[in-house]
């Protein structure tokens, strides 16, 4: 087993480990990838990336969340990702096609000097269907608007996929959402049995048109800053008339600009930060797996 370099980036607070593997020799267990993410023991991160080969588009992100659990997509990860191989020199282009386990991305790149400032990604169409959310009933039916119980207290509630799913709540005008315990609602909403395969939890408040967020991220908890749920957040708000199709979303990480253009496309822009490289040795490698196998 030989050393890994990495690198640690963020999009909005939202953070990543990144692994370039454009050769495709790696393969990273779940167990690796959550003793990668482990803000004690390893680098910490929201999740982990490895940037990889694509046979119809210019490269593959291969994301898994911090539990080692591969996921669909990520708006803040694929931001990092194009940060990655532009100033690496992977690409010359500011104009790049990922391709996701949620389909192709295509990403335009604001570059300047050999720095990437900041990305828009357009997003693709959300969906609406309880099938493509993995919500129980009906599967061409959509949740929108609904209530919802959680622990004791009925919320309004969206549900809304974006290749990944998520449920957005609406807090009540009165509630501090700085002060809202997030963790106990969003791990409960995550594994209500109702979600085949989870799903991730907005807690929203529009002020003005403004977004403000948290959010309980499946199999991460609660994260600065979620991109594919700042895109979810601004669906489920103009659908239920809080807001246009474009707007600021505030999280505690920071401010992501979010539009829903004419032809159902969601297109996401914020910031990619480059922290730091590293090096994930072999002898600690090593002893991760040899735990994880006893």
């Amino acid at each position: 087993m030989d050393e890994i370099r990495f690198g640690k980036y963020n999009g909005t607070g939202n953070d990543f480990v990144l692994i370039e593997d454009v050769d495709d020799r790696l393969s990273l267990s779940p167990s690796l990838i959550a003793a990668i993410c482990d803000r004690h023991t390893g680098v910490g991160a929201d999740g982990l990336i490895r940037v990889a080969p694509a046979d119809d588009a210019d490269f593959f992100m291969d994301y898994s969340n911090a539990d080692g659990e591969v996921a669909e997509m990520c708006g803040n990860g694929i931001r990092c990702l194009a940060k990655l191989v532009y100033e690496r020199g992977l690409t010359t282009s500011d104009v790049i096609e990922v391709q996701t386990l949620a389909g192709r991305k295509r990403l335009v790149l604001d570059a300047e000097d050999g720095r990437v400032r900041s990305v828009t990604v357009d997003m693709g169409a959300p969906s609406l269907a309880r099938a493509d959310i993995g919500l129980a009933g009906d599967p061409g039916a959509s949740f929108v608007g609904e209530r919802m119980e959680a622990l004791g207290r009925s919320y309004e509630a969206t549900a809304v996929s974006m290749g990944n799913p998520h449920c957005v709540l609406f807090l009540d005008p009165g509630d501090d959402l700085g002060a809202f315990d997030v963790r106990p609602v969003g791990s409960h909403i995550e594994h209500l049995p109702a979600f085949a395969n989870r799903t991730n939890v907005e807690f929203v408040v529009v002020e003005d048109g403004r977004i403000r967020l948290r959010v309980w991220e499946r199999g991460s908890g609660e994260t600065m800053a979620c991109g594919t749920g700042a895109c979810a957040a601004l669906v489920a708000s103009s659908l239920t008339g809080r807001c246009g199709r474009e707007a600021e979303v505030e999280f505690p990480g920071g401010v992501l600009r979010v539009g829903w253009r004419e032809d159902d496309h969601v297109f996401l822009t914020g910031p990619a930060v480059h922290v730091f490289d590293g090096e994930l040795t072999e002898d600690w490698m090593r002893s991760v797996l040899a735990g994880a196998a006893r």
